[in-house]
């Protein structure tokens, strides 16, 4: 696995791409989704619990795509003797615009959608992506311009996607404790940030479901669990860099969070 500096990124394009892998089969829930994201699966299946869809199961060669917002609960399952392997492809906001914007455009989430492998393409997409990002030698407008055919793929296959919905109180203040997750953040510092009061902002965190304790907790294991899945980043490291005082901390946290210990999601244990 690669090392959090050598995750594939373009920092004009702000399209992410990471290789997740995990050992034992493991259910999450209420993950997350603040950007629209791309799981191409090419090991095991994921199974997705969406509250507009409901039950959904993505099998190998199939892409799963998860709109800006998106609250689930997730199960990888790797096959028998192998790890699940997926790779991920994060979408920033204006991009889905660029492709999904026009007058008819419906502003409601279709939730979860599913790509199937019966379509075929769906690994070429992935290595335009993977090629794009790597070559240096692409000029931007070329490099923007084919970061976009993924969308135009998803669009011709009867997927649809929002660029209208508005951000909610609890990604903004996910994405405000994502700039420095080791910070020990206070909800009078969240609130001054926004410039409200700390009774407004629980108000305003109320239809979220989760208080602010809660959002911050849930926002550094899930950053845990992703750089468990995609890097080789020592357990002690995530810890401290999610911003847990100790790597039992951050342990039994997210045993207790997740129902498996960190150590599962990379060799499963016996």
């Amino acid at each position: 696995m690669k090392k959090i500096d050598e995750l594939q990124t373009s920092a004009t394009a702000n399209v992410s791409v990471l290789s997740i892998s995990q050992a034992t089969t493991a259910t999450f829930t209420d993950l997350y989704f603040q950007h629209t994201f791309l799981f191409f699966i090419q090991v095991g299946s994921k199974r997705v619990l969406c509250p507009i869809n409901g039950e959904l199961v993505g099998h190998t060669e199939d892409v799963m795509i998860f709109p800006p917002g998106s609250m689930v609960t997730m199960e990888n399952r790797p096959v028998l003797g192998d790890d699940y392997r997926a790779t991920g492809v994060c979408f920033p906001r204006h991009m889905i615009e660029a492709v999904f914007s026009n007058k008819n455009s419906k502003t409601q989430s279709a939730g979860i959608q599913i790509v199937q492998a019966s379509t075929g393409q769906s690994f070429q997409i992935l290595n335009t992506i993977q090629a794009t990002l790597n070559d240096p030698e692409i000029p931007e407008p070329i490099r923007q311009h084919r970061l976009l055919e993924p969308l135009i793929w998803l669009k011709y296959n009867g997927i649809h996607l929002s660029p209208h919905e508005e951000e909610k109180p609890l990604s903004k203040v996910r994405r405000l404790i994502e700039t420095n997750l080791s910070h020990p953040w206070r909800s009078s510092e969240v609130a001054d940030h926004f410039a409200i009061s700390e009774a407004t902002m629980r108000r305003w965190l109320t239809k979220s479901g989760q208080g602010f304790s809660k959002i911050l907790q849930n926002t550094r294991l899930e950053h845990g669990l992703s750089l468990l899945q995609s890097t080789d980043i020592s357990i002690s490291e995530i810890a401290f860099d999610c911003g847990f005082k100790t790597p039992s901390h951050f342990s039994d946290s997210f045993k207790k969070r997740f129902g498996i210990k960190p150590s599962e999601i990379r060799k499963a244990e016996n």
